[in-house]
């Protein structure tokens, strides 16, 4: 028993307790059933004493009437407990330590590969953990938060991201994107400098409440500004003018059998129409980015030609259609980010979205 304690010790927490538990459960059944032989009693009487006995309970209603009784009783309790005790001290263990590393920012390893480092915690930044997670996407967070309030698969480096050396410890010029998420906006324009020194290829996403700081971010090479103020009155508003917009939009976003990427078209494609591409694609094109400028197609039919990127709503785990480049979509977790930004140069041009929306 003690030989089977020690190499049991030496298993994983989980797969320990589970073994002590189902050699604890041997130790009930067996030992209920001859329990019940030697006092000549049915075998569930003998069952119900068992376990009784090997939590400890020992209610006294049944007990050993003779010296085989006795002895059974003896290996039952000499067995089943210490067992039940080894279960429960494995998992209250594992519970503490886990707990222990968790605060002390040891839970997860940082990221090998690609992964999206988001710097500071805006409100909206769980419901972003949230959908990346559920994309299984790697995910740095840095952030002066209680480690309790990261989900366990996001990397938290603990600190002030305005700080340079807390920054560097993060390293931004590995990352496929960035998000820039203080809630204050003066720490945003702050980490956007430190940003663009430490990484001046990586795509820059913002959230800011100002739309005043939008020039300055963009003038540091920002990608993207978004305002999430913005986003929801706009969401909202929309729902009101037409009943089924604000779900519309909620599904396009949040619907898990799709997704939104953005393809590059090749430098030997031809040039096309907007309104000729929706033909001739599977999937649904939701419009045209050409620099910062995105159009819908709706005021007019634009021509679509290599070096734009088209908007596209494609089914998850499905690859990408005839413009999408020979890499597998499925091996990016990034939601196609190499496909949808290009190279670093084409990334420190700035490829995406504005605000603004159709012009």
């Amino acid at each position: 028993m003690p030989l089977f304690l020690v190499r049991l010790l030496n298993l994983r927490p989980r797969r320990h307790a589970l073994l002590l538990i189902g050699a604890a459960v041997v130790v009930v059944v067996v030992g209920g059933e001859v329990f019940a032989a030697t006092q000549h009693i049915p075998v569930t009487r003998g069952w119900y004493w068992a376990i009784t006995t090997a939590t400890t309970v020992g209610y006294g209603d049944v007990i050993p009437k003779n010296a085989s009784g006795r002895f059974v009783a003896s290996v039952v309790m000499l067995t089943s407990i210490p067992l039940l005790a080894g279960a429960f001290a494995a998992v209250t263990g594992s519970a503490v330590a886990s707990g222990v590393r968790r605060l002390l920012e040891m839970g997860t390893r940082f990221p090998e590969g690609s992964y999206v480092l988001i710097l500071g915690m805006h409100p909206a930044v769980p419901v972003v953990l949230e959908e990346l997670g559920a994309a299984g996407e790697a995910v740095i967070v840095v952030a002066d938060v209680d480690p309790s309030s990261v989900p366990h698969h996001v990397h938290l480096i603990r600190g002030d991201p305005t700080f340079e050396a807390v920054l560097a410890r993060a390293r931004p010029a590995g990352a496929s994107r960035i998000l820039i998420s203080a809630e204050d906006d003066g720490d945003v324009l702050v980490t956007a400098v430190l940003v663009r020194q430490e990484a001046p290829g990586v795509p820059v996403t913002a959230l800011v409440s100002s739309r005043r700081l939008i020039p300055a971010l963009k003038d540091l090479g920002v990608l993207q500004v978004l305002s999430p103020d913005d986003l929801t009155g706009h969401t909202v508003a929309k729902g009101l003018e037409a009943p089924h917009a604000g779900e519309l939009l909620m599904h396009l976003v949040r619907g898990e059998e799709h997704r939104l990427v953005e393809r590059r078209v090749e430098a030997d494609e031809p040039t096309r129409l907007l309104s000729a591409l929706r033909g001739e694609l599977h999937e649904l094109v939701l419009g045209v980015v050409r620099g910062s400028f995105v159009s819908l197609g709706v005021a007019d039919d634009p021509e679509v030609g290599p070096g734009d990127l088209l908007l596209v709503v494609e089914p998850n785990g499905r690859g990408g259609g005839r413009h999408e480049r020979g890499s597998d979509h499925g091996a990016d977790r990034a939601s196609g980010a190499h496909d949808r930004v290009g190279s670093s140069d084409d990334r420190a041009g700035g490829a995406a979205g504005d605000p603004r929306g159709d012009g």
